[in-house]
């Protein structure tokens, strides 16, 4: 009750009293207020990114485009998803001055977030596998965060929830928000920036657009934003090895869970993300993880460019695709996405020893990619 409310025994005629707690604090509300131009303003600068073509036999009559969201100023897709959640954490009042931000990640989300709150001047702390590229933890503490490794992946939720108590910050959460911090009807997300870049090309429609899924939150905003705006489009997802979204949303089984992390950085989850919508899905690959690799050495020879993991893992099944549509005769475009860059993991996908410590073989799928772009033939 505020010092100027009546008390009962004053109120005319026996009349309960308005109670009135009034909280707001105009320092706050103007840091709020700054913060927030701070994180719209780098949407300003950087919303945008390129839209790249991999070449193919011009017989084909296909086209192949991979949106590079390398290109964001931290490096990956997960730059988009970092300014949603901090736009969403910060109009809820959940991120506030002088209190840490805290994220569960395999490493990219956590850079991206590290870097939004660095601009608006918050502590960040990202707990993380202690397998994630030295890279991304390079990275993440080049942005003022602190990296808190955990030895096993599957408590990376508990663990920043801990945290978050434990320091009166806020956990993110992006494997819960990401499907709801994004405005998926449009604001220049990535599904309108895709149709927007495409609408002078032969096939501006794609037949299809392909994706990876970490928290599900882009595989989320691309298929809603495909039925909002009625395009014929499809969405698939391609998952990785030790991943469950496959199984999940073949099986419906929201329970399912895998025992051990994926190989793949920032794909592929051990649980079935909230910010999954298998619902709004229309295929789903699971792709092995050496086919993952030879993907990306393939798209490093294809444009010269060097790209990360989850990459791979959405080119290799936009090219089944293509192959598909070759085989039927079928014109028409496909997207997939550079999600971030390959300078990322020297010393994993790009690392002969790495695969062979891990037992991947890429030979087979790479001859095979070899045969495709010459033939048009896929056979795996």
């Amino acid at each position: 009750m505020s010092a100027s409310a009546p008390s009962p025994a004053a109120a005319p005629g026996g009349a309960l009293p308005t109670l009135d707690v009034d909280r707001s604090d105009p320092d706050a509300r103007a840091w709020l207020q700054e913060a927030v131009r701070k994180v719209q303003a780098d949407a300003n600068r950087t919303a945008d990114t390129h839209l790249l073509r991999f070449p193919l036999p011009e017989r084909w009559g296909i086209d192949l485009y991979l949106k590079d969201e390398s290109t964001h100023p931290t490096g990956s897709l997960k730059h988009r998803l970092a300014r949603s959640l901090f736009l969403y954490g910060l109009c809820n009042g959940w991120i506030r001055r002088g209190k840490p931000v805290i994220e569960a990640s395999s490493g990219s989300t956590a850079v991206s977030e590290a870097y939004f709150a660095d601009l608006i001047g918050v502590p960040f702390i990202a707990v993380m596998p202690r397998t994630t590229s030295s890279e991304k933890t390079r990275l993440i503490e080049f942005h003022g965060g602190t990296c808190h490794l955990v030895d096993d992946p599957r408590t990376v939720y508990e663990e920043s929830a801990r945290l978050a108590e434990e320091t009166g910050g806020h956990y993110m959460d992006q494997f819960t928000y990401a499907e709801r911090a994004t405005d998926w009807r449009g604001n220049n997300n990535i599904a309108e920036s895709i149709y927007t870049q495409l609408r002078l090309e032969r096939f501006p429609e794609p037949a299809w657009i392909v994706a990876t899924a970490g928290t599900g939150g882009t595989s989320a905003t691309i298929a809603r934003y495909v039925r909002y705006l009625q395009y014929d489009t499809r969405v698939c997802v391609a998952d990785p090895e030790n991943s469950c979204f496959f199984a999940g949303w073949e099986s419906g089984d929201a329970d399912v869970t895998v025992d051990r992390g994926s190989r793949i950085e920032g794909i592929g989850r051990p649980r079935m993300e909230p910010s999954f919508l298998p619902s709004a899905i229309d295929r789903m690959m699971k792709v092995p993880d050496a086919a993952t690799v030879a993907a990306v050495r393939a798209l490093e020879r294809a444009i010269g460019r060097r790209a990360g993991g989850s990459t791979g893992t959405g080119l290799w099944s936009a090219l089944k695709i293509v192959g598909e549509m070759v085989a039927e005769g079928r014109g028409g475009s496909v997207v997939t996405l550079i999600c971030d860059p390959g300078d990322r993991y020297l010393d994993k996908y790009y690392s002969d020893d790495w695969l062979a410590g891990q037992g991947l073989d890429i030979g087979p799928y790479a001859a095979h990619l070899d045969v495709f772009l010459a033939t048009g033939r896929w056979s795996c």
